[in-house]
């Protein structure tokens, strides 16, 4: 680079109303941090750290930072760190989904406000990774991702722990008396056992996967395990290649197109993905500018192969799926149905990547495209009624008998409500219900917190009954499992249908039709809602971040975004 283009030059300078002495100041600040002259006239990489230690899944980042910046300098760059905001899923409350946004603005801003030639993303836990992709897809600056990975599996007297599919599996025997308060602490003990996202398809693994699928990662990012010396080497991979993506001009807007977008859709459900995985791929695909709606996942799903069996909606974790060949074996696999000339990160398309690639590796957890575990993917598309804007269900994880099935609802009016009733012994419910919960998405929640896998009645766990139909305007952990109908959209708080259910309406769930069906007359819905009347919003959404929160988020049909974040393309 000539020294027309050094640090002092890149990007928008600092105003003070005198630009060259903005540009000394630059250079000299620079050099108090023991920069040279020459160190200025290299590529200046950023690497966004959502490191934290109040984030178990992104705590070893730092060590995966180190091993980028030693790609980095080997290639003649300057690696500058800089922190983001970090959403560690179970130490955020009310939910992490209620600041992924913030965090994306953070991400955007920071890439864009600061004098960086490329971006290095480095993400793990659930909201972290759609985060930073948002923001660098509207920064559009060179950019790779480098995830965390998944943890290594828990043991238990014997089997394996899926975290947090198994945290959730372990509770409910223990809410129903299958184990005692020493077993379970036993279990509290082995379940998380290095750091690192959960080894489970939850979010953070199907977000990863995403990532890769889009292009947006070098290739078999997503599942080497975190303590792998693996997961280093490939961050100074990605180190090396930022250096070189700048030189050729690569940016994320070259890489985020429709087709890359219909890529990660058809992984997200050839493996039962995350049913988040939705909702953070319209957001990502919004921010660059692409259409895509609700029919665009269900139209997929149909079309794709289940081809990995991973719990929740199989029997292995990401070890072996990483044994197995990892995302670029699935990817192989679905290669006849992948839109093979998306470019990448690489610098090669999707096509080029995968040519070496030898599929799967175990064919009991990576099916062969001839021999899928489902000729369907694992999420579906409903709409009716209950649900004009569509709602989603991860089918692969739900119990096959209550695929089809009309029930009495038991209705629950908020968090709070279901908190205190769900375990009454007097709650009048049956296992052939339908359990309802209203007033806990985008902006009932607030932030539509992983609430939709309500639980089941202790009493009815008592009999042995482990699955129920269940439906909501909220979310689900991509580690849970159930016959669990989310999304549902308009949500509750806005007015929507779902605020019209009562106790003791038929609800009728129909899978293979794509329908949820509330039995109520359209004129009574409507006068049921304008009866109601709109809930109270949350104290925490009148000022600051909250109220910008509950007056531009959008629904989740539309990824849940700010309105006013989207692409103006």
């Amino acid at each position: 680079m000539s020294r027309s283009a050094d640090l002092s030059q890149r990007g928008k300078l600092t105003w003070y109303g005198d630009a060259d002495f903005s540009t000394f100041m630059r250079r000299a600040f620079a050099k108090g941090m023991g920069l040279t002259d020459q160190d200025l006239e290299k590529p200046v990489i950023g690497i966004a750290n959502s490191w934290s230690e109040l984030n178990h899944c992104n705590s070893h980042l730092r060590e995966v930072a180190a091993a980028v910046k030693r790609g980095v300098l080997q290639e003649g760059g300057i690696p500058l760190e800089f922190p983001t905001i970090s959403l560690g899923e179970l130490f955020i409350s009310p939910t992490s989904m209620f600041l992924r946004n913030l965090m994306a603005m953070d991400t955007e801003e920071m890439i864009r406000a600061q004098p960086i030639d490329g971006v290095v993303l480095l993400a793990g836990c659930d909201k972290t990774t759609p985060a930073q992709l948002m923001g660098a897809v509207s920064a559009d600056v060179p950019a790779v991702m480098v995830t965390g990975g998944p943890m290594l599996t828990g043991r238990w007297r014997g089997r394996d722990l899926g975290a947090c599919t198994d945290c959730r599996r372990l509770w409910t025997e223990y809410r129903a008396g299958n184990l005692n308060q020493d077993e379970i602490s036993e279990v509290e003990g082995l379940l998380f056992r290095s750091h690192g996202h959960c080894t489970v398809m939850g979010t953070a693994s199907s977000m990863a996967s995403v990532a890769e699928a889009l292009g947006m990662t070098l290739p078999n990012n997503a599942a080497i395990p975190a303590p792998d010396s693996a997961r280093l080497r490939h961050a100074e991979d990605a180190g090396r290649r930022i250096v070189h993506m700048i030189e050729e001009g690569l940016r994320p807007s070259m890489i985020v197109t429709r087709a890359s977008i219909e890529n990660a859709i058809r992984v997200l459900c050839a493996i039962a993905g995350s049913t988040n995985g939705i909702v953070h791929l319209l957001a990502i695909a919004r921010r660059a500018g692409i259409p895509l709606d609700l029919a665009d996942f269900d139209r997929i799903s149909r079309e794709s192969p289940l081809l990995a069996n991973v719990k929740p909606s199989g029997d292995y974790q990401m070890a072996e799926l990483f044994e197995a060949g990892g995302i670029s074996a699935v990817m192989k696999e679905l290669l006849p149905q992948l839109n093979a000339e998306a470019m990448t990160v690489t610098g090669k398309t999707v096509g080029e990547n995968l040519a070496g690639t030898p599929g799967t590796l175990r064919d009991d957890v990576i099916a062969r495209v001839d021999k899928p575990f489902d000729t369907e993917g694992g999420l579906s598309v409903l709409y009716g009624n209950l649900a004009p804007d569509g709602a989603v269900i991860k089918h692969a994880a739900a119990t096959p008998a209550l695929l089809q099935h009309t029930g009495r609802a038991v209705v629950f009016t908020s968090l709070e409500d279901m908190a205190r009733r769900v375990h009454d012994p007097d709650l009048d419910v049956t296992p052939q219900d339908v359990l309802v919960l209203q007033n806990a998405g985008p902006i009932g929640g607030p932030g539509m917190p992983e609430a939709g896998m309500i639980p089941i009645p202790k009493k009815l766990l008592e009999q042995g009954i482990r699955d129920m139909v269940r439906i909501s305007d909220a979310r689900m952990s991509g580690t849970a499992f159930g016959t669990v109908v989310l999304h549902i959209a308009p949500e509750a708080a806005v007015g929507g249908p779902l605020l019209a259910v009562r106790d003791g309406d038929l609800v009728e769930l129909d899978v293979s039709g794509r329908r949820i069906t509330l039995h109520v007359a359209e004129e009574e819905i409507a006068r049921r809602v304008a009866e109601s009347g709109l809930p109270e919003r949350d104290p925490q959404l009148r000022r600051g971040y909250g109220w910008l929160h509950a007056e531009h988020v959008t629904q989740a049909n539309h990824g849940c975004d700010f309105d006013f974040a989207w692409s103006i393309a």
